[in-house]
């Protein structure tokens, strides 16, 4: 059986469940783009192609085995984008959380039936009905649960509004110990630029007590203000819209010391070495193409 253990996004990466991209499907028809950044890419033919992804990602790959960690992956189905498997489900504490997803996207959880198999029944906890998640909207913390969400009236508006305020509920009510902070992020269907797909990709807790934010994402200041006081401001590496628009955020912790990111951010990873961290680079760039990267990527099980 698996053994689940995830009470932040940094501590040392015991096993983790890694997208695949054998079989993507290749360049989507306009009308099934369900983010603004591959909507792009589609319109500007620079959709990523399946050879240069399989790469990244199987790159990706050696440096997660370089540093001994225990790697699942979704069985095959093909034509379909299974890359981003921090979305499909996610895990707190002990426990297992399937969200309810977009329709587009609902397949993906079918590829991960042998892994959650693995996992003890009672440690599975399935969202209802009238909630949505993502589980790129959702950061650990230790005690802190960060989740991006939406009001009603965006969740309606936009479709890359991805959690609503009744999957907040029930995970505050499943997890009664932590303090939940939500954040109301810049949403939108056509402009990449302005557009927080998820919490991760605006902000991510490094090691240390540190963390990588965009603030420009943040809908309102005093959410954004009450991040910046938890990690204090000297802690946090700020980043430009350009930046977050090529997944500068998105990176991935493998321990407290070990991030693996994109190797065009340059700026960023001097920063990350100057404050102490290894950092391992590598190109990862198509994929970020399609609104994710590192840590879209990764769904981790174990940390020790």
């Amino acid at each position: 059986m698996i053994h689940l253990n995830i009470h932040n996004e940094t501590l040392e990466l015991k096993s983790v469940l890694l997208g695949i991209s054998t079989n993507f499907g290749g360049v989507p028809a306009l009308d099934e783009c369900y983010d603004p950044k591959s909507r792009e890419h589609v319109l500007n033919n620079t959709f990523p192609l399946q050879n240069k992804i399989l790469l990244e990602i199987n790159n990706f790959k050696k440096i997660l085995e370089k540093y001994n960690v225990d790697i699942y992956r979704p069985y095959d189905i093909k034509d379909l984008n299974q890359i981003f498997t921090r979305d499909i489900c996610f895990v707190i504490e002990d426990k297992l959380i399937i969200p309810n997803i977009i329709s587009e996207r609902s397949m993906e959880i079918d590829a991960i039936d042998k892994l959650i198999d693995e996992v003890i029944q009672s440690d599975i906890i399935y969202m209802p009905d009238d909630s949505r998640v993502e589980g790129g909207d959702v950061v650990l913390y230790n005690d802190y649960i960060f989740i991006g969400s939406s009001l009603k009236d965006s969740f309606e508006r936009y479709n890359v509004a991805r959690t609503n305020i009744e999957a907040v509920d029930f995970i505050s009510s499943c997890f009664p110990e932590k303090e939940i902070v939500t954040f109301d992020l810049h949403k939108s269907d056509l402009d990449p630029r302005k557009n927080a797909l998820h919490l991760d990709c605006c902000f991510q807790p490094i090691g240390n007590g540190m963390a990588i934010i965009h603030k420009e994402s943040f809908r309102k200041k005093q959410e954004l203000h009450s991040l910046i006081d938890i990690f204090g401001i000297d802690n946090i590496i700020f980043v430009s819209e350009e930046e977050m628009y090529h997944m500068g955020c998105n990176v991935f912790s493998i321990s407290n010391q070990v991030i693996v990111s994109e190797k065009k951010s340059v700026r960023i990873n001097n920063a990350l070495r100057d404050r102490g961290f290894i950092v391992e680079e590598i190109n990862y760039f198509e994929i970020g193409k399609m609104e994710g990267s590192f840590r879209c990527s990764t769904m981790p099980l174990e940390r020790l």
